[in-house]
């Protein structure tokens, strides 16, 4: 397979989902989490949980890296921009996550904070070249796909002698969340779900590679099989998850071998390296405090760390009391399963994170699944 419709294939769907339900066996069930907000969208959109047998449930998981931001976090870019005068930039999905007082990025640009969307962490770097009399600040979020570009940005602000760019960092870390969902005290105190197994991510995995998550196969005996987004991966995903569990296996296979590989991109990691280290812990949506999870600025980078330029205090503040995002990010609850969905929560008036972003659970039900919520009434 070369192009993109051929993995977007009609007929080559319906038998492999002939051939999922034939390997399926009679009075077992199968629940597999699809950890990338990338896997949920495609899910929704093309319609795969459709041609799956009922004895396979697919289950959202927390990999949206816009769903998983904590209120305190969007709470600190605000206050950097309200109040220190700075110029924050960021990517167009963050501007809308609820914030706190009935704020968002893009409400409190509306009472006069200088807020930008951007396309990349060089969009904000070329920013504070281009006016050197403001403090620039790249609110980077993101997996470990966009710490990269986030750590060359930073190395290249060093070589300038930028004294006027910095970084409020919340990138995180995907192998400690699959590690949280499935042992952390907190999460289970909140709810959880069994797990037969994982789809891995795939654009996360082209940077770290396919032996992370080696850790999960063997200790935990979970099985994980890294997809690629379009549909065909995904249900090639599901039928080699399938297989494993029938046959007692747990073990990491790559169906995405077309990108990623056993060590992933070296170079990429050398980077990330140089310029960051591993926080003690960082506050997730929906996870709680994650030991290790999250990533910060090393001390030979320190200038150029917007948490200690302007002396940020981190204060964590508990979603809206309705809102089911939490308990959806770790699998626990479905969309309609939250009292909002639909009604006050929708894509142009998100409650909730899983309800901003294409990839979060929420908004991906709300665009494609809802027809399936509809009851089905005889024609008159």
């Amino acid at each position: 397979m070369k192009y993109v419709d051929e993995f977007r294939d009609g007929a080559i769907a319906r038998g492999l989902a002939a051939a999922i339900a034939r390997e399926v066996e009679p009075g077992r069930r199968y629940a597999f989490m699809e950890f990338c907000g990338g896997h949920t969208h495609a899910i929704s959109r093309y319609g795969v949980a459709d041609l799956l047998p009922p004895a396979v449930r697919m289950v959202h998981g927390p990999g949206c890296p816009v769903c998983v931001l904590p209120i305190g976090r969007i709470d600190q870019a605000i206050r950097l921009a309200l109040d220190a005068g700075a110029t924050v930039c960021t990517y167009g999905d963050t501007l809308r996550v609820p914030a706190s007082g009935g704020l968002s990025m893009l409400r409190a640009r509306a009472r006069g904070a200088d807020i930008r969307m951007i396309y990349s962490a060089a969009d904000a770097l070329a920013l504070a070249r281009q006016a050197p009399q403001r403090q620039v600040v790249f609110f980077a979020i993101g997996f470990e796909t966009t710490t990269p570009p986030t750590a060359l940005v930073i190395r290249e602000a060093a070589r300038l002698g930028l004294t006027n760019f910095s970084v409020l960092c919340c990138h995180v870390l995907t192998p400690a969340a699959i590690t949280a969902i499935l042992e952390s005290p907190e999460v289970r105190e909140l709810g959880s779900v069994p797990l037969d197994g994982f789809i891995g991510p795939a654009h996360v995995s082209t940077v770290i590679g396919s032996r992370p998550y080696a850790h999960f196969a063997e200790e935990y005996r979970k099985p994980v099989v890294i997809a690629g987004f379009e549909p065909l991966d995904v249900m090639q995903a599901v039928r080699m998850l399938v297989r494993q569990v029938n046959e007692g296996r747990a073990e990491v296979e790559n169906e995405f071998t077309r990108a990623v590989t056993a060590d992933g991109n070296l170079k990429a990691q050398a980077r990330v390296s140089e310029v960051f280290e591993l926080r003690r812990e960082f506050e997730w949506r929906g996870l709680g405090l994650v030991p290790y999870s999250a990533l910060r600025i090393r001390a030979p980078f320190a200038a150029f760390d917007a948490e200690a330029r302007f002396g940020l205090d981190y204060r964590p503040v508990p979603d809206h009391p309705s809102c089911e995002c939490g308990a959806i990010l770790r699998g626990v609850r479905s969309p309609v399963d939250c009292k909002l969905f639909g009604t006050v929560c929708t894509p142009e008036t998100p409650m909730g994170s899983c309800m901003v972003s294409s990839e979060g659970a929420c908004a991906a039900h709300y665009t494609y699944g809802r027809f399936r919520d509809i009851p089905l009434t005889a024609a008159p």
